[in-house]
């Protein structure tokens, strides 16, 4: 009993420490909690505003965004942006409202931002299962040879564009314009899928060619930016990596069509004998996420596996019942996604009152010009067809969104983007994704309100 004596006092220090574990934990929900709310809040506020004066729902969420983040009111901030707790007015809030104290908010806010940005990702995997179901795969086949030829001249142009531009009339050094080159060439398929839903656009011939083609885009930039993060890490291009990442990325698409035909039998017959509430919905998350999982592992992306699942999906009978019992669940979860995207955007680099600000902003204006031209062209490319709204093809291509931020914050953590370089990319990857959604709708001519006014009987 005697040797018990000395460990006694650690029992009361056990218990504080459990308690203070579960307090921690507690805390890092109300955060979480907390943010929610501000995100929907933002989304919901920021959609009607934007669709009451006819501009997508989606560059709405993209605004409120902006308002709640660190360019504005600082109420959702993150980390990677290099803010911490103090700076976050949400946390302020919760310190003041709980039992958090000073010295604890940082990790609350570390735990709390981290969980909101995998809710994010979650939320862009469910968007791009949601565009998999809304299209048409026998579509995206027959529009394939369009698809990679919209693709192909809308990475290899900006990127040539950007980089001589760069290093001859700029005189950036070598391995920033590439960077910067790199980060031309990405689409976001998520900011363009959204608006071509909105507008009902998605199952049309330009849609369908846009929705391959930054598919393919997306393939090609996850190929650049590994041969340009090689470049900057190792000073060469390590052409292995390179070899790898093209035949992963064309083995994991043509497989998983493939496999999903084969496998769409047995998925209808599971679902059709479960008789359990929910059951066509979990299933088919539960294919999406298998799908968005083996892409990541195999150095590709979630996305690309959840819209291939979705187009699998798509071929079957059960289409129409799981596009209906998708909605909710993406009313839910994409708007995280937007808004993020939103928060993140550091509109203090266009400020030109700030000296270090002058450079980066004639250097964007270069890129943008480029951004918009190297992915307008694109449509044009498309000979013989003069039924096509080529236009409306190059414009769906241009918004950088998320995409684009990726390859700036992977160029910046490496070293090889100077201030001016770095802030002149986040620039052009703010105006081209805010540009791009209000003029698709305008290059579409609008077909949503056509089709709202009801036919007069002949």
């Amino acid at each position: 009993m005697s040797l018990l004596i000395p460990n006694l006092p650690i029992l009361p220090f056990l218990a504080t420490a459990n308690q203070n574990e579960e307090a921690s934990s507690s805390l890092i929900l109300a955060g979480v909690l907390l943010s929610l709310v501000l995100i929907y809040f933002a989304s919901k506020l920021g959609g009607e505003l934007c669709l009451r004066i006819n501009l997508p729902p989606v560059l709405g969420e993209l605004t409120g965004g902006v308002l709640i983040g660190v360019s504005a009111f600082k109420l959702l901030l993150f980390p990677e942006s290099g803010a911490d707790a103090s700076d976050s007015l949400l946390m302020q809030f919760l310190i003041n409202t709980s039992p958090l104290s000073q010295q604890a908010a940082q990790s609350v806010f570390d735990a709390q931002s981290e969980v909101i940005s995998v809710l994010s990702e979650l939320g862009v995997i469910i968007l791009l299962f949601e565009i998999g179901l809304e299209s048409d795969l026998k579509e995206l086949i027959r529009v394939g040879p369009q698809a990679a030829v919209v693709a192909v001249v809308g990475v290899v142009t900006p990127f040539l564009l950007g980089v001589v531009g760069l290093i001859t009339i700029f005189h950036v050094d070598t391995i920033p314009a590439v960077f910067a080159g790199a980060a031309l060439t990405a689409t976001s398929i998520g900011i363009t899928a959204k608006v071509l839903s909105e507008i009902k656009q998605i199952g049309s011939n330009e849609g369908q060619i846009i929705i391959g083609a930054a598919v393919l885009d997306d393939i090609l930039g996850i190929v650049v930016l590994a041969v340009v993060a090689s470049l900057a890490k190792t000073g060469e291009i390590q052409i292995s990596n390179v070899i790898y990442l093209i035949f992963s990325a064309g083995a994991f698409v043509i497989g998983s069509i493939v496999l999903g035909r084969f496998l769409s039998p047995f998925y209808v017959s599971l679902v059709n004998r479960m008789k359990t509430r929910g059951q066509l919905l979990l299933v088919s998350l539960s294919i999406a996420f298998i799908f968005a999982y083996i892409a990541q592992i195999i150095q590709l992306e979630a996305i690309l596996g959840s819209f291939a699942a979705g187009l699998i999906l798509a071929e079957t009978e059960k289409r129409k019942e799981l596009e209906e019992q998708v909605i909710p669940i993406a009313d839910i979860f994409v708007p995280i996604f937007f808004v993020c995207v939103g928060a993140k955007t550091d509109l203090g680099v266009l400020n030109p009152l700030i000296p270090s600000n002058r450079e980066g902003l004639i250097i964007a204006a270069f890129l943008i010009v480029v951004a918009i031209i190297g992915k307008v062209v694109t449509g044009f490319t498309l000979f013989g067809q003069p039924g096509l709204n080529k236009l409306a093809i190059g414009v769906g291509m241009i918004p950088r969104g998320e995409v684009g931020l990726v390859f700036a914050a992977v160029g910046a953590a490496s070293g090889a983007l100077d201030p001016a370089t770095d802030a002149a990319i986040i620039v052009m990857v703010i105006l081209t994704t805010f540009i791009a959604p209000p003029w698709l709708r305008i290059v579409f001519k609008e077909p949503a309100i056509a089709e709202v006014i009801p036919k007069t009987s002949d």
